[in-house]
């Protein structure tokens, strides 16, 4: 899930020229962004401020819950972020009992994150406040309306992205359908 700054540039002119809203609409929903996800964030933002945590703790929190076992590698892929802002953050998170990393089966190497269950509890308290705010906007536009949500979105994602987030999405699907592979057994870490 990479991609160089002129390539998305070179993407953006493109997509700007062939776009057909005006380009005093578009700063309008720039500008809607920026506020959805302001409120969007801030529901849970105060949860983890209460624990001294911000948004990258929220992060490395939802996606271990989603993806249970996920390599170090893929989450630092995922997020984009330095390996020292990661080891920073998880560090926090599993001192505190909520994320075990437990060493790979087949490579000793590898570091695989689980949520403890104090921390697919507190995931659930999350992941409930956002998928409120989520509901209720989407309750607005009615069935037919979702699927242009989702298109919109999708298209938000680099193209080059694209293919890796729909199998992440697509995993994290499985994965709630009982089609996963079992977890191990608990670690001490395990609350």
């Amino acid at each position: 899930m990479s991609g160089s700054g002129s390539d998305r540039s070179e993407a953006l002119v493109l997509a700007s020229e062939r776009c057909p809203v005006p380009a005093g609409d578009l700063v309008k929903f720039v500008e809607l962004l920026f506020f959805a996800y302001r409120d969007f964030t801030g529901d849970a933002d105060e949860l983890l401020a209460d624990l001294g945590y911000g948004r990258a703790h929220h992060r490395v929190i939802h996606f271990v819950a989603r993806h249970p076992g996920l390599r170090v590698a893929d989450l630092l892929d995922i997020l984009r972020i330095t390996k020292q802002s990661l080891a920073r953050v998880l560090k926090q998170l599993i001192n505190e009992g909520f994320v075990t990393q437990r060493s790979g089966d087949t490579d000793r190497r590898e570091r695989h994150l689980y949520l403890t269950q104090k921390g697919r509890n507190f995931a659930e308290k999350l992941a409930e406040l956002q998928c409120a705010r989520v509901g209720k906007a989407l309750d607005v536009v009615g069935a037919a309306g979702k699927d242009q949500v989702e298109a919109f979105l999708v298209q938000m994602i680099s193209e080059q992205d694209r293919t890796a987030v729909a199998a992440l999405l697509e995993k994290a699907a499985n994965n709630e359908h009982g089609q996963h592979e079992p977890q191990r057994a608990n670690s001490d870490h395990d609350q």
